[in-house]
């Protein structure tokens, strides 16, 4: 008998969002967003399965990221996500 149980328990109910502290530079408030996408699609491909930064190219990244509903993740973070799974090891 096999389990037919998803991957993701979807969908996933985001936090509610508070404002971002006024006042700091446009970059802060990018690599904030950037961060914060990272450690979301890093989570998720550790539910998955993915426990490796080898295994998890930009594609499958990416693939992740839009069956989870997160907008398509540039190569950059991409590459924070792999940064990510590797420092939680």
């Amino acid at each position: 008998m096999s389990s037919t149980r998803p991957l993701f328990d979807l969908p996933y109910a985001p936090l509610a969002k508070k404002p971002l502290p006024a006042g700091r530079p446009r970059e802060w408030y990018i690599a904030h967003n950037r961060r914060l996408k990272a450690m979301r699609l890093a989570i998720a491909l550790l539910d998955s399965g993915v426990h490796t930064p080898d295994r998890a190219p930009n594609r499958l990244i990416r693939d992740t990221a839009a069956l989870v509903g997160i907008h398509r993740p540039s190569d950059t973070t991409c590459h924070m996500v792999r940064t990510l799974m590797r420092y939680t090891r």
